[in-house]
């Protein structure tokens, strides 16, 4: 116990004795060791700053470039992404062109500035574009007619019709089974869901109830033909006046202040005036067309020969031929058997009946079809001007051209001469308007020409 008292007071005693310094004492520095020093501590502060420089310029040159990279990619992408949309636009505005050119190849001929337009199956929906090929009023309706002073008629979906103006909007809505395409006078025929006819004026207001079983498609001199319930014919006014009552068995319209009326339903003909007189009474008339310069063409016998009466019912040209066309250009196409020719306004014959079809003067020619059924033109003297060498033709020239078919059912165009301006090389042609025809190529696809057979592009 002693011996660990003593070792503790010997541990305690040497606590308290001071540590030996085995390190050499603090050397105090002088004025040019410090000045070294703070000179090396400058140096190496200056070489930290200068790197922490170098190195901050590294960070922002690095910085920069991929901000110039970034913004380069941008640039690069936004002009990805412009050269897209123009391509995208160009490719757009081909289509565009393309529809316009297909539009303009296939549409109607143009009326009032627009012309109608068909898509579709069998091309049932409608719409009109304008003379660039645009689409002014869209393809929704089932059938659509040319624009005449400012209004179409139009079939919706339900088989109704209608009518619109040239900005599309629905002016007389589609209510009727059946209405006439173009106004006169004001009016147009219309027919209702009982298959009565009357007439509307351009705002849809009915003027003349649907009352009538037929009625003529226009007033003629002011008065309109009717057929009651009974199916007798009178005559009408505009304000819908029976203005001669429905008597006759058959009615024609008024010209020259004349009409021929049928006394019974296959009865005998004979002419009226405007109170309902007779002018020219029933007799041997079979049958009677219209005056025209105091003049009408009228069947008479039995066998139904044709000539030509006056005001008075005097026999102008005898009743020798089995038919008598209009007088056009002052000859008239005449059939005799089963043969035509011409006569002069006194009944001369003045080209021999030698044809198996003729049709009216036009512009000093007519076309006419000889015993191998080839059609050609011939003068006012009855010289061949065009040989009958064609298998169809047009019945006129139009723009100085006119369309004509080959053997191998292929069309072109020929001039007033007989030259072939455009070769037969066409599936279907339509005539000259304006200059310009459109004409269908061997895969059905629709292309305008020019009169020189220059595609239009």
């Amino acid at each position: 116990m002693k011996t660990i008292l003593k070792l503790l007071l010997a541990a305690f005693v040497l606590s308290l004795v001071p540590t030996t310094n085995v390190c050499a004492q603090k050397k105090i520095e002088t004025p040019a060791e410090r000045k070294a020093r703070q000179e090396r501590e400058a140096a190496a502060k200056k070489r930290r700053q200068q790197q922490e420089a170098a190195a901050q310029r590294q960070r922002e040159e690095e910085a920069r470039k991929k901000r110039e990279a970034e913004e380069q990619a941008a640039r690069e992408q936004a002009a990805r992404e412009q050269a897209a949309r123009e391509e995208a636009a160009r490719e757009q505005a081909a289509r565009e062109e393309k529809d316009r050119k297909l539009r303009l190849n296939s549409c109607e001929n143009f009326n009032d500035g627009l012309a109608v337009y068909r898509t579709g199956l069998h091309g049932m929906s409608c719409g009109f574009i304008n003379e660039t090929g645009d689409i002014v009023i869209p393809c929704t309706w089932w059938d659509a007619g040319r624009f005449v002073e400012g209004l179409a008629r139009v079939k919706d979906s339900n088989n109704k019709y209608g009518f619109i103006d040239k900005t599309g909007n629905v002016v007389i809505p589609c209510t009727w089974k059946e209405a006439d395409m173009v106004f006169r006078d004001g009016l147009v025929r219309v027919m209702d869901d009982n298959g009565k006819y009357g007439f509307i004026d351009k705002t849809g207001k009915v003027i003349i109830p649907c009352q009538w079983q037929e009625a003529e498609l226009y007033f003629s001199e002011g008065l309109a033909y009717v057929m009651d319930d009974n199916r007798k014919w009178g005559y009408i006014d505009k304000t819908g006046k029976v203005v001669l009552p429905c008597i006759w068995g058959r009615a024609n319209y008024f010209s020259e202040g004349l009409a021929a009326v049928m006394s019974e339903y296959g009865g005998k003909w004979g002419f009226i005036d405007k109170t309902g007189k007779f002018v020219i009474p029933f007799g041997m008339l079979y049958d009677a067309l219209h005056f025209s310069k105091g003049l009408a063409r009228v069947a008479k016998g039995y066998d139904k020969k044709w000539g030509i009466i006056d005001k008075t019912g005097k026999e102008v040209i005898p009743f020798k031929w089995s038919w008598i066309d209009d007088l056009s250009e002052g000859l008239y196409a005449v059939k005799s058997g089963r043969k035509w020719g011409y006569i002069n306004e006194k009944g001369k014959l003045v080209i021999p009946c030698t044809w198996k079809k003729a049709d009216s003067f036009n512009k000093g020619l007519a076309r006419v079809m000889d015993e191998n059924d080839r059609y050609g033109f011939i003068d006012k003297t009855g010289k061949m001007v065009i040989p009958c060498q064609w298998e169809q033709m047009g019945y006129s020239f139009k723009d100085g051209l006119m369309e004509v078919m080959n053997d191998n059912f292929k069309h072109g165009f020929i001039d007033m001469t007989g030259k072939v301006v455009i070769p037969c090389q066409w599936k279907k042609v339509t005539p000259f308007d304006k200059g310009i025809a459109k004409v269908m190529d061997g895969d059905g696809i629709w292309h305008r020409i020019d009169k020189t057979g220059k595609i239009i592009e």
